[in-house]
């Protein structure tokens, strides 16, 4: 039986799978990045894609969604001004204006509980649109 652990604000739960996925991707290296969703019926988070080692930041933006919510992890691989290869892990709340207003409050009060489940998260941005989450917002952010 599978584990899940509750988001205490919305009800919503954070699946085993969620975090096993995560973690594969933060020490295996298994996948670029991890596409969550809240499955409103189930009140449950779960992995709605997730991407190879070889895929880039431009497919994980390809996979989202234009008329809803998701959450997204990237693991940023880049190397610093002093020549050290670095990796950072950011955490993206998507809300395109296009989504329902009920999933944008039930993504946004539901978020901090599925972060907190997720160790070990750089940094986070927040996009309603492509260009909130460009690559080059990410760049900037992992300097």
């Amino acid at each position: 039986m599978a584990m899940a652990f509750k988001m205490a604000t919305t009800g919503i739960w954070v699946t085993d799978e969620c975090k096993k996925s995560y973690m594969e991707m933060k020490w295996k290296k298994v996948y670029r990045y991890i596409v969550f969703k809240i499955d409103e019926k189930s009140k449950l988070v779960t992995v709605d894609k997730v991407g190879s080692s070889g895929e880039s930041y431009d497919d994980l933006a390809a996979s989202l969604p234009e008329d809803d919510c998701r959450y997204a992890v990237f693991d940023f691989d880049f190397v610093t001004v002093d020549n050290c290869r670095k990796s950072k892990i950011f955490f993206i709340a998507w809300a395109p204006t296009a989504s329902r207003i009920r999933a944008k409050i039930l993504y946004a009060t539901s978020k901090d509980g599925l972060r907190r489940a997720l160790d070990g998260i750089s940094y986070e941005v927040q996009a309603t649109d492509a260009a909130e989450m460009g690559f080059d917002v990410i760049t900037d952010r992992a300097k």
